[in-house]
């Protein structure tokens, strides 16, 4: 590898798009590089690993300002913050699997009422979406 890296390089070296690169700029996520008057902004072969960091956390629910603080909590070498945030993350996946299990057994309890033919009177679904 290089020394320096271009945004098209980078970018593809840590399997996201150039934009991907340019929003996180804006963002405050990534430092953007001097561009040289003459030239293309060049960027140290350890971006790719943040750019891999962000993408990661993404994947696990984080947002972007909590990969932020991430970000932050790591340059301060705080790790029992960075727990602390990572523990709110999973109470806050436990809630959404709870609303998706009651989501997914009331979706589950009407279709059984369209199965056994209660459709009589129209469909139970739409009767159900449509009730105050």
């Amino acid at each position: 590898m290089t020394a320096e890296l271009t945004i098209g390089r980078l970018a593809g070296e840590a399997g996201v798009n150039v934009e991907t690169i340019r929003y996180y700029q804006r963002r405050g996520l990534m430092a953007e590089p001097y561009k040289p008057t003459n030239g293309h902004r060049r960027y140290a072969p350890d971006a790719i690993k943040r750019v891999r960091f962000i993408k990661r956390a993404q994947v696990l629910g984080f947002t972007l300002d909590e990969i932020g603080s991430l970000l932050d909590l790591d340059e301060a070498q705080a790790c029992a913050e960075t727990r602390d945030l990572a523990t709110h993350k999973l109470l806050v996946i436990d809630e959404k699997l709870t609303a998706l299990k009651a989501m997914r057994k009331a979706l589950t309890a009407l279709l059984h009422q369209c199965d056994i033919g209660a459709a009589n009177r129209g469909c139970p679904i739409i009767h159900a979406l449509a009730a105050d």
